[in-house]
């Protein structure tokens, strides 16, 4: 009798076929989420108006690190059906049969607990409860609940997503001031453009899998309206840093020019016929159809839009850069 057990046994089980190496489980933290998370945290400790330890805000930042790729790697091992189907994610380490899905919920649990018991040492037990807070909010309100029964998923699943800036905030100062809740709406309101216009250029994945994205439970015509419409919440809202004195003129350009950038990049998509003609051939991120274009050319820049704006308050908080603008900055 043939004994020979393929890796599609193994993906089917739930097993992994090899073993899995220190870079495969850095793969289920998600990596390229991890930096944007890790970077908006540290501009939400800098903009702080306080002079924190070295030694423990890089210790704060460092647990919102591996507190996000615990998250992650939660997320992961729920969706390994989705992934699986999916062609965007068919290489990720589970449905790659590298890494079982038992072995991932220890991983994430295991980095999650430590995560969160670590922020507590080294700033304090607000800091520490926002930080278990949104891993549970990702790993289950999101990813168990949301993902797969509602087109508002993303809308409300964004909040994840939006606290490491707020966190590293009150892993400096204990507290939680209005600039904190500012810099989580920013986030907020920007995860939902961002994500339908992956989402619209990679419909087809999202219908395959059985995940009620927008495009797929509204239509494209609709999600074309709805990015936006966020998208002008999201550039005005983003402006009022500069309202509470947190932000100042280099903050102020960066807010005006990107902001004007991204509501021509949204015009374009609503004007578009994006996500009409079905996923992408081939499962690259940012491999388009000649008719999604602009959903990829949002997508593409709204990450480079968020990096600069947070970018910016950086610059002026921790390199003597902040300049009032008179009149507006109080």
């Amino acid at each position: 009798m043939d004994t020979t057990v393929t890796p599609s046994d193994h993906r089917a089980e739930g097993e992994a076929v090899s073993t899995a190496s220190p870079r495969d489980y850095f793969d289920l933290m998600k990596p390229r989420v991890m930096t944007l998370v890790v970077f908006t945290a540290f501009a939400g400790l800098i903009a702080a108006p306080v002079d924190a330890d070295p030694f423990l805000a890089f210790m704060s930042i460092f647990c919102l690190a591996v507190g996000a790729g615990a998250a992650g790697a939660l997320n992961m091992a729920y969706d390994a059906d989705i992934d699986a189907t999916m062609q965007r994610t068919r290489k990720r380490p589970i449905p790659r049969g590298v890494v079982s899905v038992s072995n991932a919920y220890g991983f994430g649990v295991v980095a999650a607990v430590l995560s969160v018991l670590l922020m507590a040492l080294a700033s304090n037990y607000l800091a520490a409860g926002l930080l278990a807070f949104s891993i549970f909010f990702y790993a289950v309100i999101y990813t168990m609940i949301l993902k797969r029964s509602t087109p508002q998923n993303i809308v409300i699943g964004g909040a994840a997503g939006a606290f490491p800036p707020m966190i590293g905030w009150v892993a400096v100062t204990g507290e939680i001031s209005l600039d904190a809740v500012i810099l989580f709406m920013i986030i907020f309101l920007w995860t939902p453009p961002h994500s339908w216009a992956l989402a619209l250029y990679k419909s087809g994945d999202y219908a395959a899998a059985n995940v009620p994205m927008m495009p797929v439970a509204k239509g494209a015509k609709s999600t074309r309206l709805q990015i936006l419409l966020y998208s002008i919440v999201l550039v005005v809202f983003a402006g009022a840093p500069v309202l509470t004195g947190l932000g100042g003129a280099v903050y102020g350009a960066t807010s005006l020019g990107g902001g004007a950038l991204f509501l021509l990049l949204a015009w374009r998509i609503f004007r578009s016929r994006a996500g009409e003609a079905g996923s992408a051939e081939d499962g690259a991120l940012y491999a388009v159809r000649a008719g999604d274009k602009a959903a990829r050319d949002l997508f593409a820049y709204s990450i480079g839009y968020l990096t600069v704006l947070f970018a910016a308050l950086i610059v002026e908080h921790a390199f003597g850069a902040y300049v009032i603008i008179p009149g507006v900055t109080p």
